[in-house]
């Protein structure tokens, strides 16, 4: 292990051959993001034009939405093609792929991870049946985001007699990760950091292609200082550290121990408990996919509109009840939303991004509360895909296919709605102009023929109609008080669901909340 100095570092990176595949272990807001590193990418190329025409791999999403993280790529001729899980966060990527300026895949982000671990160990790909039905599906798109990318990254296999996806290997060239610390023997420690990732996967699937593993830290301990349970990437897989004493822990702030569990139990009487929304598209919709929890489950929350119900059970100080996770390898703790999603607050354990995915692969999570932006007639919905872009389904296809229960959560329309809640029904002064139930959605990232072949439990919440997946079809099961089912619901569906026999929404979840529900449908996935 050698450390360097930024300008060696630069030095380094410019001798790095052309076509050289970088794979970046890291997370949006900053988390675990190797920024200084990621900077000093940017610098060569802007100095010296190389090192360019790379591939660019990123399991999670990375950035800050500006300029930070992956963005630091997004110059033209710096990347060829462009591997990622989730590409919100660097809207300057997103506007490349679009532009058929880089090769631009989309895969899912715990399959991406499970591939650079089985590139790591020397293994033919990853098998496995995450992406099925999906846009992943070669059958559909293959993961391929824009015109530009035309190479079969996945293909569909037999397997004694089912079928499987084989994600394609690839060699790795340079790993880039971050830490906390780094020893003398090039050990590195994230022991202060709010999760782990994929930091061991990529520096593993580096060193099988003899390639090399960059690592960013804040500080260089004497070695045996590290407990070897604090090492997350052994010192004999480490080339070079770049040692960055101001680094923040995320880019919203210094150091906070109680992020990454170092610190006594929050006291819940003390903890500030998340204000109840005033929007009420939020409100009703948290409060009634609420109803769908399961006591006693491990319980998934995603992104978005989704994470209203985590708050609804914080506020009502029910978290003993439920065994929370989140797919960046969190267990448990006060878990926080927005930008700082993917952290906990004291958490009861931190494993890898590798580890959780497999705990959501092999079936055990109880149940998941995922976002919605589009639904379709036969029960696919669609997080991925937004006015001919694709912004990758981040962790989205691998929970939503191994949990028992989805609850998806959603606005039933956008764009220009405006509804109040009050007197226990619900008020609809104007329709959004944007349909959010169509008749087939721009791209699947949940497949509902799929969900019923493996027998899964569907329901997808709205503010004013609840709904259920059969084996028929999709079934709608509730409207909200005030509404009328003819005008306000299927009038403004794009294809007809199942009717029986619905019931109305509890009148207790419509108390006095009212907004302009202006909804981007990117923003409530």
């Amino acid at each position: 292990m050698k450390i360097l100095a930024p300008t060696e570092l630069q030095q380094v990176l410019t001798e790095l051959a052309p076509a050289s595949t970088v794979a970046v272990s890291g997370a949006g807001g900053g988390l675990l993001e190797p920024e200084d590193v990621l900077a000093a990418f940017e610098r060569a190329f802007l100095d010296t034009g190389a090192p360019n025409a790379l591939t660019l791999v990123h399991s999670l999403g990375m950035g800050n939405r500006s300029d930070k993280g992956i963005n630091r790529f997004a110059h033209e001729g710096m990347v060829r093609r462009v591997i990622g899980g989730h590409w919100i966060w660097s809207p300057a990527m997103l506007e490349l792929a679009q532009r058929n300026r880089i090769e631009a895949y989309c895969l899912p982000s715990g399959a991406l991870t499970h591939l650079l671990r089985e590139i790591g160990a020397g293994r033919p790909g990853l098998f496995t049946h995450v992406g099925l039905g999906t846009f992943v599906d070669p059958r559909q798109q293959g993961g391929r985001c824009n015109a530009a990318a035309t190479e079969a990254l996945v293909e569909l296999m037999q397997v004694d007699g089912q079928d499987v996806l084989r994600y394609r290997p690839f060699p790795v060239d340079v790993a880039v990760l971050r830490g906390t610390f780094a020893d003398e023997n090039g050990n590195i420690s994230a022991v202060e950091e709010p999760a782990d990732l994929d930091s061991y996967a990529v520096a593993l699937a580096a060193k099988r292609g003899g390639g090399i593993v960059i690592a960013q830290v804040r500080e260089v301990v004497p070695a045996g200082q590290l407990r070897p349970r604090e090492v997350s990437v052994p010192g004999n897989l480490v080339d070079y550290v770049l040692v960055s004493p101001d680094q923040p822990q995320t880019y919203h702030g210094a150091y906070d121990l109680r992020l990454a569990g170092l610190q006594g139990q929050l006291d819940s009487s003390s903890a500030a408990l998340p204000p109840a929304p005033h929007d009420p598209v939020r409100q009703v919709v948290a409060l009634r996919a609420a109803e769908e929890l399961i006591d006693g489950a491990s319980v998934n929350f995603g992104f978005g509109m989704s994470s209203g119900v985590a708050e609804v059970i914080a506020r009502r100080g029910d978290t003993g009840r439920y065994w929370f996770t989140i797919e960046q390898g969190i267990h448990g703790g006060q878990l926080l939303t927005g930008d700082m999603f993917g952290i906990a607050a004291e958490p009861a354990a931190i494993l890898s991004a590798a580890d959780q995915f497999d705990l959501y692969s092999g079936g055990g999570l109880d149940q998941t509360f995922l976002g919605m932006a589009e639904m379709d007639a036969q029960g696919n919905v669609n997080v991925s895909h937004f006015g001919g872009q694709v912004s990758g389904p981040g962790g989205f296809i691998d929970i939503s296919q191994g949990a028992r229960k989805v609850v998806f959560c959603g606005a039933f329309d956008a764009k220009g709605s405006r509804l109040a809640a009050r007197g226990g029904r619900l008020a609809i002064e104007s329709h959004g102009t944007v349909r959010k139930l169509v008749r087939q959605v721009s791209g699947i990232t949940f497949s509902g023929p799929e969900a019923v072949r493996r027998g899964q439990e569907v329901v997808y919440v709205t503010e004013r109609a609840v709904f259920r997946l059969t084996p028929e079809g999709v079934e709608l099961i509730e409207i909200a008080p005030g509404v009328d089912l003819q005008r306000d619901v299927l009038d403004h569906m794009d294809f007809a669901p199942i009717v029986r026999d619905p019931k109305q929404m509890s009148a207790a979840y419509f108390n006095e909340a009212t907004a302009d529900a202006d909804i981007d449908a990117a923003a409530v996935a």
